[in-house]
């Protein structure tokens, strides 16, 4: 076949990160990882890829991310001894991470294990704003055995805490807290009952995902943004009247230790998460309509999987996490930005910062000692770009003005008499130095 002339392109739903966008990634995630390591949390690292069962045990067969959006194929055998496997990539991290747990038998230590991830997921879903076939996730996962505490209510408040730390540190503006518990897994027995009786006379004015939720999970439901279908959502029973007294208690000292850290909430009956590992206590932060996610403004969510291990084939380990769409959280920053209108600008640490200085040589002579002074102040912990001789003083002084805060020219003289002419871009100063001084008059200044 003839090679085509048009260009290939990324598959539609992906796209390429590109600097300077990448620098902000790369704080986010570093500002991420600081706050977690003061909270006693260590990375895992999972494959991108399980076996298909996982997600179907886990996450649940009648989910549409089972049903719909999973990227699955069968792994063919390499050898008349080897069965083909369904594996899948993973459109989530809580069962992998799961898995991991009980694979590596991390129970039998006794310890509570406080995880946390940075990494892409995928989903075959219809991409849209924020939205994306392949996106990535900042996630934590707090689990063990009971005698570790991982069933306390106190596990919830602190990762809640937590998150509401991580988005004040990142300038997140406006941020708003929905919380609610769904109980345990026979409350949920109950209410499941309780919705497909309440349903079944009204399914059929719904439309036609909701009809089909209303058969295979009602509790999806409640999730729905179909505007048509909210009068008939809003009449429908509530789960806080289907909770036992210990489901009730627990979200209760939820509630209690959120007041007591000044971490404001509210309570949303609707919010119920339509996995199926999910149990107790379940929440979403959100920002304000127009702060970058259109009309979906849920920024992240989480909730309590005490009987998750168990349906993997592990030991009892009750846990609790969450997960943040990276894609949706650079979004919201690059909204709220003071550049972008809103009045209160984040701090410079989320954009690309420039470097120390450029290089620029005069003419291509100088171009090995320009190399050589890069050397020797990149390994004095400066960044540096360096030009070419080739170019043009005010081309040089125009690639300058864009990457660096000083310019550094290096011409005939200076290579001779051993100096520099510094200039600073932001004063318009301009010194010569002595190569020896030149680090640190780069630092002071």
């Amino acid at each position: 076949m003839p090679p085509s002339s048009s260009p290939l392109k990324a598959v539609r739903g992906t796209r390429d990160l590109l600097p300077p966008e990448t620098a902000l990634w790369n704080r986010v995630e570093t500002v991420a990882r600081g706050v977690f390591a003061r909270y006693g949390f260590g990375e895992i690292r999972t494959p991108i890829f399980e076996d298909t069962q996982l997600f179907a045990r886990g996450v649940g067969e009648e989910t549409d991310i089972v049903s719909k959006e999973m990227y699955t194929w069968e792994d063919r055998a390499r050898a008349q001894s080897e069965k083909a496997q369904s594996l899948t990539l993973r459109p989530e991290n809580t069962a992998g991470v799961v898995r991991a747990y009980i694979e590596h038998k991390l129970g039998e230590r006794g310890e509570l294990q406080k995880l946390f991830y940075i990494g892409p997921q995928f989903r075959r879903e219809r991409p849209q704003r924020g939205r994306y076939r392949q996106f990535w996730q900042i996630g934590v996962e707090v689990l063990g055995p009971v005698s570790s505490g991982a069933e306390s209510p106190v596990r919830d408040a602190e990762v809640l805490e937590m998150l509401a730390t991580l988005l004040d540190e990142l300038g997140i503006k406006d941020w708003r807290l929905e919380l609610n518990s769904v109980g345990s897994s026979e409350d949920r027995k109950r209410y499941n009952a309780a919705l497909r009786e309440a349903l079944a006379p009204v399914k059929d004015r719904m439309c036609e995902d909701n009809q089909r939720r209303a058969e295979t999970n009602p509790l999806r439901v409640l999730d729905s943004k179909e505007p048509a279908d909210q009068e008939i959502i809003d009449a429908l029973p509530k789960i806080a009247d289907f909770l036992d007294a210990d489901s009730t208690a627990h979200f209760q000292a939820v509630r209690t230790a959120l007041d007591a850290c000044g971490v404001a909430y509210t309570v949303n009956p609707r919010l119920v998460r339509g996995l199926d590992y999910y149990t107790r206590t379940t929440f979403e932060f959100t920002v304000l309509d127009g702060q970058g996610l259109g009309t979906q403004n849920a920024l992240l969510g989480g909730g309590r999987y005490d009987g998750l291990s168990e349906m993997l084939g592990g030991p009892k380990a009750p846990g609790i996490g969450f997960a943040i769409g990276e894609d949706r959280l650079i979004l919201t920053l690059q909204a709220q930005d003071g550049r972008e209108g809103v009045n209160a600008p984040h701090p410079e640490w989320m954009w690309a910062q420039k470097l120390d200085a450029y290089i620029a040589p005069m003419g291509v002579e100088r171009n090995a000692a320009a190399l050589a002074l890069g050397r020797e102040l990149r390994r004095a912990g400066l960044s540096v770009e360096v030009g070419d001789g080739s170019f043009r003083l005010k081309k040089s002084f125009e690639a300058a003005d864009k990457v660096a805060r000083h310019i550094i020219i290096l011409g005939e003289d200076e290579v001779t008499t051993g100096t520099a002419t510094v200039k600073t871009f932001a004063t318009g100063e301009q010194a010569k130095v002595e190569l020896a001084a030149l680090r640190a008059h780069l630092k002071t200044i």
